[in-house]
């Protein structure tokens, strides 16, 4: 077998690939006996159907599959020979195919690139601490109050946090417009449910008053009809709510899957929950920052193979994230824009950090995996059933140890950069980062 690799641009190649004549041949002559042995035709005894009629009727059919099968196995003996590393299937173009001719083909496919990671200890980081205080703690339990909170009407003038049961109309320029009419509709003020300016203009009324309100559809509002438009509601308010919180008791304890009876045993489980989303939040920030970083000192490409799979995996997220799993979207209806520059993003970590894996001989700790384990099985009743289904699950369990393999990566790449540390509130440590430029846009 002779081969021949070009470079084309980039990291794609296009692998030239020569199979002997006699290795195609002779896989199809035994194919078309074995078919010859087995094979019914009417007027012939089975077993007795003669090659040659076998060979007309079969025999092209016969040799693409014999074909199909050669290609297959001479592609990967071809890219072993060669010391190359596919980053997915190559695309075949046969260039002889003849019978008692050598067979040749061409393979063009993308590689994987070649990696040298830059000396991270150049790279200035921000390492965010916080806790959780008991002002964050009293604010918390008061948020999970009005999640179970219930609405009491009530002869007043309106404000923040009241609920109006209203009917509007609306129309641009005097004409109605899709969408701008309702009837009996429950609003929380200050819920932003509404575009800007629609529930301001609501603090003050009372049940029973007829409003008008004028406000401007956001230039980025996804109706593209009514963005930037100037438009007029007519609105009824029905009746005005006032929020009633539930008191802190066994039953409101029992909503969120805590038995204890006490309201000081209850904050000890609300502080465990926030001091982990907070621990969470604050790895998981500071892992997006130092991976980010790893990405600027590096400038790699990216097999469009590569990118094209995690768009795939992004389009199937939304759907399931937004769809529910039952879901009846096709995820190619879903623009491929939407989702690619975060893919990249999304591969170069991920080569980035195998290439740091690779270069450090890291192993995953085990004992980390364990530990990682029994921390997302204490959210649970029965946190021994959550750990023997990790691992009773070799899926979910290989999850858990990529997850701690990355934090280990995360360690050392720490461990040689320049790390400050500055102290941030429980709030703005779990608020969700600002997207980049580009993920942005």
């Amino acid at each position: 077998m002779q081969v021949s690799v070009e470079a084309t641009t980039g990291l794609e190649r296009q692998m030239t690939v020569v199979v002997p004549a006699e290795r195609v041949d002779s896989d199809v002559a035994k194919r078309v006996q074995d078919t010859a042995r087995t094979v019914r035709l009417d007027g012939f005894r089975p077993g007795k159907v003669p090659v040659k009629v076998v060979k007309k009727r079969y025999g092209q059919g016969i040799r693409q599959e014999v074909i199909g099968e050669v290609v297959q196995q001479s592609f990967y003996e071809a890219v072993q020979q060669e010391k190359l590393t596919p980053a997915g299937g190559p695309n075949v173009e046969f260039k002889n195919d003849k019978e008692g001719e050598e067979f040749s083909y061409t393979a063009t496919f993308e590689v994987y690139p070649e990696i040298a990671l830059a000396d991270f200890s150049t790279v200035e980081l921000e390492k965010a601490s916080a806790e959780v205080k008991d002002a964050d703690l009293e604010q918390m339990i008061e948020t999970l109050q009005k999640q179970q909170a219930a609405f009491e009407e009530a002869d007043k003038a309106a404000v923040e946090g009241d609920q109006l049961n209203v009917d509007f109309e609306g129309s641009i320029d005097g004409e109605a417009f899709d969408g701008g009419t309702a009837t009996g509709m429950d609003l929380v003020l200050g819920s932003n449910t509404m575009i800007p300016g629609f529930e301001t203009a609501l603090e003050g009324a009372k049940a029973g008053e007829e409003k008008e309100v004028n406000v401007t559809f956001p230039e980025e509002y996804h109706a593209e009809n009514l963005k930037g438009k100037d438009a007029k509601f007519n609105v009824k308010v029905n009746k005005v709510s006032v929020q009633v919180l539930p008191e802190l008791n066994e039953e409101f304890f029992a909503k969120f899957g805590i038995e204890e009876k006490s309201v000081e045993s209850f904050k000890v489980e609300v502080r465990k929950n926030m001091e982990r989303e907070l621990t969470q939040a604050l790895t998981a920030k500071l892992k997006e920052a130092t991976f980010g970083k790893l990405v600027e000192l590096n400038a790699i490409d990216v097999p469009s193979a590569l990118i094209d799979g995690e768009v795939d995996a992004m389009r199937r997220q939304a759907i399931q994230q937004f769809g529910g799993p039952d879901a009846n979207i096709d995820p190619n209806m879903l623009p491929k824009e939407m989702f690619e520059a975060q893919a990249e993003k999304r591969v170069k970590v991920g080569l980035l950090v195998a290439e740091v894996v690779k270069a450090n001989e890291l192993k995953v700790d085990e004992d980390r995996v364990r530990s990682t384990v029994e921390e997302q099985a204490a959210t649970y009743q029965e946190p021994q059933q959550v750990i023997d289904w990790y691992y009773g699950n070799q899926e979910m369990l290989s999850q858990i140890q990529n997850l701690v393999l990355e934090d280990q990566v995360l360690d050392l790449l720490l461990s040689s950069a320049k790390v400050s540390e500055t102290e941030v509130s429980y709030e703005d440590a779990i608020k969700p980062a600002a997207p980049a430029a580009d993920e942005e846009a």
